[in-house]
């Protein structure tokens, strides 16, 4: 499921900051969106719809997926989700920051780096300089090949 415009975001610190923050905007605080908050926050990272369903591996009461990405959707245009996209897999979901994250992708072994908007700001200028687009990369990462995955194939990084 895709949110086409979600609220601002919202940082929460807990699942009562964000709970409060819910019955702010007049949502309901249901057991099944505090158990998906619980899930969130108790990961740490991002997580992909079917792993909140399983309740973090086992961890926490396994819930129906079609009521979890009901609730993220929900938690989402309040402003308290977040989910962005990795390549061709389903969307990942995190609770929002105080500050923006964006991602990098190593396509060849998976692994998601986590940075934040600053960190970009060269590629982001050279791409408006060069191409007239505001990159952002919050949504979609940017992809390519990590240094372990480049020494692996032989290749020196940073070339």
């Amino acid at each position: 499921m895709t949110i086409a415009h979600p609220g601002p975001a919202v940082p929460t610190r807990d699942v009562d900051s964000a709970a409060a923050h819910m019955r702010s905007c007049g949502m309901r605080v249901s057991a099944a969106r505090r158990s998906v908050l619980q899930i969130l926050f108790a990961a740490g990272e991002p997580l992909r719809a079917e792993r909140i369903a399983s309740g973090l591996d086992g961890r926490f009461a396994s819930s129906d997926l079609g009521s979890v990405y009901r609730n993220l959707d929900a938690l989402e245009r309040a402003g308290i989700v977040r989910h962005f996209h990795l390549g061709h897999a389903a969307g990942l979901y995190a609770v929002t920051t105080p500050e923006p994250r964006e991602y990098l992708l190593c396509e060849t072994c998976g692994a998601v780096r986590e940075v934040v908007p600053a960190q970009l700001d060269r590629v982001r200028r050279t791409i408006r300089e060069r191409f007239g687009l505001e990159a952002r990369f919050s949504h979609f990462p940017i992809v390519g090949t990590c240094a372990g995955c480049l020494r692996a194939a032989g290749e020196a990084p940073g070339r």
